[in-house]
């Protein structure tokens, strides 16, 4: 089989395109290994060779790798009108094989500039040829059943409608960063959202048993098993928290134990990330949505982080984000009703717009340095690979 991929935003990169799309190809690669796929590419296009039995896998990989706008099976034809006509019918046989008519549009583009007919030549042709040959098929410019595309290149090849791809950059291209992962909806489409952008994701959870119970660690890990090809694969971490947790609540006032709990993740997931050369932590906070989200909790609780935070979705409201969950499948799951620690420490009545200066002498008057590099000398790693 071949397949003709659309890329967008790669073919703006100018000088450094090639990088770009040299991830994306390797990415592509990674994931369809086991059918030994062959992938070349130019001038906004890449071609993708495949045996004929892993279309349905495919088709799943395609349709969710980053970096691809669409997709389409194609048919090759040698750099002449017959050959080209051939092959446009072999597509509209395709296409015709789940109804008996439609209406279609032909789409040419002559790259080669050295092939004897312009685009507007090879389409009327090739229309021509196909209103004779298919009597139930008619014109329509404006909103066809099927568009044929034609482009003509090293070769001819005809491919009709495309299947969408994800868009966005190959994961990889804008290194890597830090996600703090909770059970809820949020924090996973933050992941999918940044990798979109080309940022490879860990993934960092905090979990405090007994006090969360290991329903809520499993539905993360059914979390990340969701967003993982998408996200190129993840790493998560487990980080036991509770020794933290239990000291904030114990040692600070109950209004601050939220901000105190959030800041000492921050701190911890920065340290996690300096050790994989990461270059941000990403979260899921959204502005105002809720006590630790307002605009001076952020301030204080990205303080303790060494590095730049993230937070991709800062100006959505919940819809949007609920919306998301649902299209990257993680919803269903992440309204589970098992709480996370966020949820668990909660005080009742949590500051709303805390004074930076006198959270971080609160901050650091806890002390937190032994109890965190121990958390992080017994966290677990795993791997959840693309597929």
């Amino acid at each position: 089989m071949l397949y003709l991929l659309r890329i967008g935003e790669i073919s703006l990169k100018g000088g450094n395109r090639g990088f770009f799309e040299k991830k994306l190809v390797q990415n592509i690669k990674r994931r369809l290994k086991n059918f030994h796929p062959r992938v070349t590419g130019s001038t906004g296009r890449f071609l993708l060779e495949i045996p004929e039995e892993s279309e349905e896998s495919v088709i799943e990989v395609l349709s969710t790798t980053f970096g691809i706008v669409g997709f389409a099976k194609a048919t090759p034809a040698g750099k002449s009108i017959e050959e080209i006509s051939r092959g446009a019918f072999s597509e509209v046989e395709r296409f015709l094989q789940e109804r008996e008519g439609g209406t279609f549009k032909i789409s040419a583009r002559r790259s080669d500039k050295s092939f004897p007919c312009s685009s507007y030549e090879i389409a009327s042709i090739i229309g021509n040829d196909i209103r004779e040959r298919f009597k139930t098929m008619t014109v329509d410019v404006h909103n066809p059943d099927l568009l044929l595309t034609i482009e003509v290149r090293d070769r001819a090849y005809i491919y009709g409608n495309d299947t969408k791809g994800p868009g966005g950059l190959p994961v990889g291209v804008a290194g890597r960063g830090a996600l703090l992962l909770s059970g809820g909806i949020d924090s996973p489409v933050a992941a999918y959202l940044m990798a979109k952008r080309g940022l490879a994701i860990d993934a960092v959870y905090f979990h405090t048993y007994p006090y969360t119970p290991v329903e809520t660690l499993q539905k993360v890990k059914t979390i990340v098993e969701t967003i993982a090809s998408a996200c190129g694969g993840i790493n998560l971490y487990i980080l036991p928290f509770t020794d933290v947790a239990l000291k904030i609540r114990k040692d600070a006032p109950a209004d601050q134990t939220t901000l105190l709990m959030r800041a000492g993740m921050m701190d911890t997931a920065s340290r996690i990330a300096g050790r994989r050369n990461a270059l941000c932590l990403v979260t899921g906070e959204s502005l105002s949505q809720v006590a630790s989200q307002t605009a001076q909790s952020m301030h204080f609780t990205g303080s303790t982080s060494k590095l730049p935070v993230f937070r991709p979705l800062i100006a959505l409201d919940k819809e949007e984000i609920i919306a998301i969950a649902k299209q990257i499948g993680t919803y269903e799951t992440s309204i589970l009703p098992y709480d996370d620690c966020c949820t668990v420490f909660s005080p009742k009545k949590p500051l709303i717009r805390p004074d930076f200066d006198f959270m971080r002498k609160s901050y650091d008057k806890l002390d937190l340095d032994e109890l965190l590099a121990e958390s992080i000398g017994k966290m677990e790693k795993e791997w959840y690979p693309p597929v």
